[in-house]
């Protein structure tokens, strides 16, 4: 017998009571699941809340200056502590060691996207891995990863060597007759970049080294140009409480929308000629080495970790933005770092110049030193310093108990070994305060001193505490760390030696010219005052 409302509400009960009472059902239910949530979670200290409807969103969020104040609160609060969110919700801060080796180990299982990160990447780059989590992330992973075996990696170096020269052509050409000219070097680092991505990672020649339009570029660029608006406010303070704010077309989600058309121009004859040549049907002498083209090689229709189309393309946007957006970034900072200290630029030529003179490091000396350890120490201080990513934010899926390596006081005065955390609650890492906190990393840890990776007596002990590649979370760690790690390292470093023996570099306005901060698809660092994510550079040849 079918029910309908007036039987259970009478037709004379007034509007205003039916609203109220739904009010009051809300209200008992959000306060009966507070209370839930708070029995199954470990009372932590944190900072007061500046605003209800911001939290401490605006203090920390696009601030270079965020470690600091992250710095601050873990002196205050301990190594785990709570930090207000919008609409008076909290998020756990973790930078105990041993609690963010057990939240990486467990991610994409017990600690997954948050809401408007999962709408934002499968809008931006599709359901790849990326947008994956559980048994999917495991799936597309397994696939994905020998594409980026250091055998794979190896035949790429010769790539990354070729964008390295045209940029050396393209500055000799405007040397011709002069001592020194100004050029954004942070252009050209993006071109060797997004060169070099298209060409090792799916086997297209973007031409930005010779001079030829690219939609990809464009867009890239028109992000770092693009002026902050209320809109994209909205977006990035409450996106994760109202995820649909993003679907609002703004004018990041025109380029964003742009960018998704470019590269599915790209996709489909790279997809296309490289079935062929399975099929034994491609061009004669031809043979298809690219990153995507290797994984598109390595599917079978029968196997179990064959990917759709949807997911290549959608690796493809990542790699992109890996390669591009993450690479130029870390090459930018170098230039900047070794024109505020010049003698360390030079000590850095010098080792170059000495060890290869008249060569080029081939993979395996770039990758296991081969007398280039001020190089290394060189990139593994900027990835340290000037991490593309500064924090990890997930929610946890379900209940769970984090371990800690040293006990936490809480707010009642008891210590405690571990930390509880109820499902549903947001977890991060701040990953920019791990690789930069003084109490890890020493009194300098805020300096650009490549020589703390070449002291005998190692890294400070309380810094080789933290996992991941060498101790610093750049990388991430766990089941999302960068597949990309070896791609990343020898690209920074083949294309270092090919400027640095070449040139010298001094910032336009000298070495104590500000550098901000524009916001592209990741922060870019800027000469103050320029309108885009300009970095003036005199350069002069070496003699």
């Amino acid at each position: 017998m079918a029910v309908s409302l007036a039987d259970v509400v009478p037709t004379d009960f007034p509007v205003w009571k039916a609203a109220l009472a739904l009010a009051a059902a809300y209200v008992v239910r959000s306060l009966v699941k507070s209370y839930r949530f708070r029995a199954r979670s470990t009372p932590l200290a944190g900072p007061p809340s500046p605003s209800w409807l911001f939290g401490v969103t605006k203090l920390v969020m696009n601030n270079p200056d965020a470690p600091r104040i992250y710095e601050e609160w873990v002196q205050q609060y301990g190594s785990v502590f709570r930090a207000p969110s919008p609409f008076g919700g909290n998020r756990v801060v973790l930078t105990d060691p041993k609690a963010i080796a057990h939240f990486y180990s467990v991610e994409t299982w017990t600690y997954v996207q948050t809401r408007l990160a999962r709408v934002a990447i499968e809008g931006l780059f599709g359901r790849g891995l990326l947008w994956a989590e559980g048994e999917s992330h495991k799936r597309q992973r397994k696939a994905i990863s020998p594409a980026f075996s250091n055998v794979a990696i190896k035949r790429l170096t010769s790539v990354f060597y070729d964008s390295a020269y045209k940029l050396k052509a393209n500055w000799d050409n405007q040397l011709a007759g002069v001592d020194s000219v100004v050029v954004d070097v942070q252009t050209g680092l993006n071109h060797i970049s997004l060169d070099s991505v298209g060409i090792a990672g799916f086997s297209h020649d973007f031409g930005l080294l010779d001079g030829k339009y690219c939609a990809v570029a464009d867009v890239f660029d028109s992000m770092g140009r693009l002026k902050p608006s209320p809109i994209a406010a909205l977006v990035i303070f409450f996106g994760n409480v109202f995820p649909i704010l993003w679907r609002i077309p703004t004018a990041m989600r025109k380029l964003q929308r742009k960018f998704n058309q470019a590269i599915e121009e790209i996709a489909g004859p790279l997809l296309e000629n490289t079935r062929k040549e399975m099929r034994g049907l491609g061009e004669a002498g031809k043979e298809e080495k690219s990153i995507i083209g290797l994984l598109i090689k390595a599917e079978s229709p029968e196997a179990s970790l064959s990917m759709s189309q949807e997911e290549i393309i959608a690796q493809m946007k990542v790699l992109i933005l890996a390669g591009y957006e993450t690479t130029s970034i870390s090459l930018t900072w170098a230039m900047i770092e070794l024109c505020r200290k010049p003698e360390l630029q030079a000590r850095l030529r010098a080792e170059v110049k000495e060890q290869f003179p008249n060569t080029d490091p081939t993979w395996e000396q770039l990758t296991n030193g081969a007398g280039l350890h001020f190089l290394d120490a060189v990139t593994h201080e900027i990835l340290r310093l000037h991490a593309p990513l500064p924090t990890t934010d997930r929610v946890a899926a379900k209940d769970d108990v984090i371990p800690l390596a040293r006990p936490l006081r809480l707010p009642n005065g008891q210590l405690t070994d571990s930390v509880a955390v109820a499902a549903g609650q947001s977890v991060s890492v701040p990953i920019g305060y791990m690789n930069t906190s003084r109490e890890i990393w020493g009194p300098d840890a805020h300096e650009f001193n490549p020589d703390r990776w070449l002291t005998k007596e190692g890294l400070p002990q309380r810094a080789q505490e933290v996992q991941g590649h060498r101790h610093i979370l750049t990388f991430v760690d766990g089941s999302r760390t960068c597949l990309g790690r070896g791609f990343a390292l020898a690209e920074f470093k083949a294309v270092m030696c090919v400027l640095i023996k070449n040139y010298t570099f001094e910032l336009r306005d000298g070495p104590e010219t500000k550098i901000d901060h524009c916001r592209s698809v990741l922060p870019r660092p800027r000469v103050a005052g320029e309108l885009g994510a300009n970095v003036p550079m005199h350069i002069r040849r070496v003699e």
